[in-house]
């Protein structure tokens, strides 16, 4: 059973945070995110950025993040102020709930990422065949983050 009482709802996000939880304490920790992303997982950042990471997340300061705190940063996407919630609904351009291959596609290229049409489709394949959902982007994040070498 989930500690906040949320149950399935929150298993993207969970698991979103598992990965960034290296040494599994329950906490993310300078020294985790230190770690993932000098892991290649990622792209490296400055002991600078990470502070700042978690510093933006931290709301009792004790220097550590716990998962109440990065749901909270996460967001959910009706009515969650997160940064997860809020790169969805820019996406989400007609607020179906739901990112289908013309929101995908327009977000990337004003995004600067180049994909090719299939790539897209792959991308809305996996997150369901009729859109990506907040709760499916978090589980395509969290499996590709957890995948990686």
């Amino acid at each position: 059973m989930c500690p906040t009482g949320r149950g399935p709802a929150l298993a993207p996000l969970r698991s979103a945070f598992n990965v960034l939880d290296v040494d599994r304490d329950g906490k993310v920790s300078h020294d985790d995110l230190k770690a993932f992303f000098s892991s290649g997982a990622a792209a490296a950042l400055s002991d600078e950025d990470i502070g700042s990471m978690i510093s933006a997340a931290d709301s009792d300061g004790d220097g550590l993040v716990e998962f109440e705190e990065f749901e909270r940063v996460l967001g959910r996407p009706r009515g969650g102020g997160g940064i997860m919630a809020e790169a969805f609904r820019a996406m989400d351009r007609d607020g179906d709930g739901k990112v289908g291959i013309g929101d995908l596609k327009a977000y990337l290229e004003i995004a600067g990422l180049p994909a090719s049409d299939d790539d897209i489709w792959t991308m809305i394949r996996i997150g369901g065949s009729d859109g990506i959902s907040f709760d499916a982007l978090l589980n395509i994040l969290a499996v590709d983050l957890a995948n990686r070498p």
